[in-house]
């Protein structure tokens, strides 16, 4: 369905996007990580026609995106600061897009009301942060896009509407084979509702992954000795940090569950554990394996 090849892109001279080649399948949420001024934006924008890559090639169903309005039609990009025409109401807006997206779907657009309970009349601009983001989702919903591309979706969006938006966004996901491209701070928004993750940094994506198999690459242990630590005990296997509290040491281990429990039960420990690690610690152990210096925040 999308098709990233080699695609670099330059912001003064510097490369903010380095020969990313990316592949995400119809019907499937793929998340995207990444640090500060990693190139996320960049590299969604592109995707959704914004910007024009240097380099490489950026297809949807193996058409160019860039100046083609009959593949923007079937995509909608929702940035991380929402565009409304100005003074325009919600129903004014709903007008203007049934114009511009042959699938707007009007039917839809009403029954999404009872989700979004904001009257038609209401000016957007007079709405709070979350409100107009709750029309933003409104709108593009009921465009019934192909494809959807979000950027830091869930930002001003209190918890219930945050659950009532992943129901919709998995709902056309399940039903219509949508595919959604999300970029979030927000670690465990993605860890609820992506398939997939990728990792970008410094331009580059370093990780591209099924997210239950980057969550079986890394693993939480817990062990403990009555007597000293045995030598060579972390030989052998890919530590990424230790820590000691008290008499349990607590490893963060790179590697298949098999081998790591074989390799600790050698040694006989007191105490062994394998804890499971949120998105959010393994975005943090990842990062600091490819060089990204994080302040180490375990407990």
């Amino acid at each position: 369905m999308i098709g990233i090849k080699r695609m670099s892109k330059l912001y003064e001279g510097k490369k903010a996007i380095k020969n990313v080649t990316l592949a995400i399948e119809k019907g499937t949420i793929f998340g995207l990580l990444g640090s500060n001024g990693a190139g996320k934006t960049t590299l969604l924008k592109i995707l959704s026609g914004n910007l024009i890559q240097d380099t490489g090639e950026v297809l949807i169903d193996s058409s160019p995106v860039f100046e083609n309005r009959e593949v923007k039609n079937r995509c909608f990009f929702l940035p991380d600061s929402p565009y409304f025409l100005a003074n325009y109401t919600i129903l004014q807006m709903a007008v203007f897009f049934r114009c511009v997206y042959r699938e707007w779907n009007e039917e839809r657009f009403h029954q999404l009301q009872e989700v979004f309970p904001i009257p038609f009349q209401y000016r957007i601009d007079k709405l709070s942060k979350g409100m107009q983001r709750q029309v933003a989702f409104w709108l593009a919903l009921s465009t019934m896009p192909e494809v959807l591309i979000l950027d830091e979706p869930f930002d001003g969006l209190d918890s219930v509407m945050r659950k009532n938006v992943r129901q919709l966004l998995i709902q056309d996901v399940t039903e219509r084979d949508m595919t959604i491209l999300i970029s979030s701070h927000n670690l465990r928004e993605i860890e609820d509702i992506a398939d997939h993750v990728g990792i970008l940094h410094n331009g580059e994506l370093v990780i591209q992954k099924d997210l239950s198999d980057l969550k079986a690459d890394l693993h939480k242990v817990q062990i403990a000795f009555k007597d000293k630590i045995p030598h060579g005990i972390y030989r052998g296997i890919q530590i990424l940090d230790k820590q000691r509290q008290g008499s349990v040491i607590v490893c963060i281990v790179k590697g298949k569950e098999a081998m790591i429990e074989a390799h600790f039960n050698q040694f006989q420990p007191d105490i062994f554990d394998m804890l499971p690690l949120s998105l959010e610690e393994i975005f943090i152990y990842e990062m600091g394996d490819i060089g990204y210096v994080i302040q180490n925040d375990l407990a």
